[in-house]
């Protein structure tokens, strides 16, 4: 088996990598809307698979990868309909600990932004595949061990998500769920493309109209040496 596999989204986790991942509040997209966006990708995909010239096909493949990312993610900026709740600040508080938590020690983290009904982040994950979650246990099926090996982004954003969704729902007194089930996860492969995600996920907050400048949005971090703006 190698480490790609797929949901509704394709995903690739090899250890050793750096990853920009975006996940969002369950109910932030409308399903029509979702199914939309994933019938042009599919389409696109198709489209490129018949280029003949490798080269092209690469190039065309991350530029829709790209361009389906950047629709996804402005839809949910628009905030036309569903939660918000990671404008409560205490919601926020508990998802900015959460991640600050793992740093170091299930990954080693680069950026994030918490907006009001997603998360941005951009850690990389080393070569020894950290996590918060034993490699396996007597309850669990050889299936899950390998995936949870195989999939460690995958593995590490469940947990996250699990506990910050579990405490989430105790602060807003509420029941059900709190995130969107699949995360969105991409494999940063160059300098260039990594220092145009930093950007992107610090000034999401000001490209969506929340504040004038990135730096008074307090829900958004990244690492000092990384990024100049």
């Amino acid at each position: 088996m190698e480490n790609y596999y797929r949901r509704h989204l394709p995903h690739y986790q090899p250890v050793g990598a750096t990853y920009f991942v975006t996940f969002r509040l369950a109910g932030s997209l409308p399903a029509v809307i979702v199914a939309d966006m994933l019938s042009v990708r599919e389409r696109q995909k198709r489209e490129i698979a018949a280029v003949k010239d490798k080269k092209v096909q690469l190039a065309r493949s991350r530029e829709s990868d790209r361009a389906y990312f950047l629709r996804f993610d402005s839809s949910l900026d628009r905030l036309e309909q569903g939660p918000t709740w990671l404008r409560i600040p205490a919601i926020a508080k508990i998802l900015d600990e959460a991640i600050n938590h793992r740093n170091g020690t299930v990954y080693d983290l680069l950026a994030y932004s918490i907006m009001p009904n997603h998360v941005h982040m951009v850690f990389d994950l080393p070569n020894e595949g950290r996590s918060d979650i034993p490699d396996s246990t007597s309850s669990r099926t050889m299936l899950e061990s390998t995936l949870n090996r195989l999939y460690p982004v995958t593995r590490i954003l469940a947990s996250l998500k699990k506990f910050t969704a579990r405490q989430a729902n105790t602060e807003l007194g509420r029941r059900g769920s709190f995130w969107q089930d699949e995360s969105y996860d991409h494999v940063v492969r160059s300098g260039e493309e990594l220092e145009w995600v930093l950007r992107y996920v610090v000034s999401n907050p000001e490209k969506a109209g929340l504040v004038h400048s990135w730096r008074e949005w307090k829900w958004t971090y990244c690492r000092h040496e990384l990024l100049s703006l």
